[in-house]
């Protein structure tokens, strides 16, 4: 199983002038535009019918036909295909703490290996509305995935030039800075991270949700005493409103031991606790070295609470919460994640959608093993 989640955190603006040089020539509008196409349009894609699917997250998965690890593979499924999720058991997986199980309409499959995802296009808009940052709007993936064209290559980021079929994945959240239609009447949006190397993209505009002023409102912004718990020795985290806890939920932190059982701090989630100093909406995350370093655009909901970049944020590359999986962040679902962003303070408005605070800082994230 491939290991990895963001501790690092690349912070550039380069791709934002080509936005605003655009506004000040289409206003936001919808338009036809005279630019240079990408060299091939991107075919629609068919996802199966059911209204819960899940979409391989790793290389290769076996379909067993009992949950169990050691019952008879009767199919493999490559990463990226997407399979009906018919309802998750109980099952056994030795040596691992997550023993839950896929039934899927071919057999069954390790939970961990399916992210869960619905198939939901929308109708596109033809107009984006004016922010601080000129026109945009932020927009959820809200289909299995969607694949992308590059509008601006060479290709700058690490995890885009070892891919040969770059692809944004349900649930991620990026900013859309301008609407086109193609002349076969295809609404495209340009997706731009804001933050990260400065690749722009396009993609079929269904797939994206447009996001509102409303889902990122705080939750309880009048209740004082918030505090986080992480429990590391249990992978999961609470969130108190004095003494009541108001949410809990299982999460992956960083790892602890090696592959020897050896205790290791390269990848440990800090113990301690420390005040949340900064909130984004969406980010691109980049760090560590040559066979173990990881590359990820658009970690949406990312709650910064350590200065070297450890955060709580939402994730789509893997559903193994309840066991270690990071690099030292708090992987969370994509729902909580999105939860404990609204909830905690500071609170960060759709726009811009980022917030740093000086210290005290805000809710304050406590550590702990236990």
């Amino acid at each position: 199983m491939v290991v990895i989640s963001p501790l690092e955190i690349v912070l550039t603006t380069s791709s934002m002038i080509s936005r605003r040089e655009f506004l000040k020539k289409a206003a936001g509008g919808l338009a036809v535009i005279a630019m240079t196409p990408p060299k091939q349009w991107l075919s629609q894609i068919s996802f199966p019918q059911e209204e819960r699917l899940g979409r391989v997250t790793v290389g290769m998965a076996e379909v067993k036909a009992k949950p169990d690890a050691d019952s008879l593979t009767i199919a493999k499924v490559y990463e990226d295909a997407v399979v009906p999720w018919l309802r998750e058991v109980v099952g056994r997986r030795p040596y691992r703490r997550n023993q839950r199980w896929v039934e899927t309409p071919q057999g069954y499959i390790w939970t961990p290996y399916l992210q869960p995802v619905r198939n939901l296009p929308n109708t596109p808009i033809n107009k984006l509305s004016e922010t601080s940052l000129g026109a945009g709007m932020w927009a959820e993936v809200t289909q299995p995935y969607v694949d992308l064209s590059l509008a601006n290559p060479p290709a700058r980021s690490p995890w885009l030039k070892e891919d040969q079929t770059p692809r944004l994945y349900y649930s991620q959240v990026f900013w859309i800075d301008q609407i086109r239609k193609a002349d076969d009447g295809q609404i495209w949006y340009r997706v731009n991270e804001r933050y990260g190397y400065g690749d722009i993209f396009w993609a079929r505009a269904e797939a994206f949700r447009p996001m509102t002023n409303e889902e990122v409102a705080p939750i309880h912004p009048e209740v004082e005493n918030k505090r986080i718990v992480v429990n590391i020795a249990r992978q999961t985290i609470s969130c108190f409103e004095g003494n009541a806890e108001v949410h809990f939920a299982l999460v992956s932190t960083g790892i602890r031991f090696d592959m020897y059982g050896n205790r290791t701090e390269n990848w440990e989630t800090p113990l301690g606790l420390r005040p949340i100093w900064r909130k984004l909406i969406s980010v691109h995350m980049s760090g560590g070295s040559t066979g173990g370093g990881y590359d990820l655009p658009g970690v949406s909901w990312t709650s910064l609470f350590e200065g070297n970049g450890v955060a709580i944020h939402s994730t789509f590359w893997h559903n193994n919460f309840g066991e270690e999986m990071s690099h030292g962040c708090v992987n969370a679902a994509p729902e909580d994640a999105k939860w404990i962003f609204r909830w905690t303070n500071p609170v960060v408005a759709y726009d811009p959608g980022d917030l740093t605070v000086g210290m005290p800082g805000g809710t304050l994230v406590d550590v702990v093993e236990s």
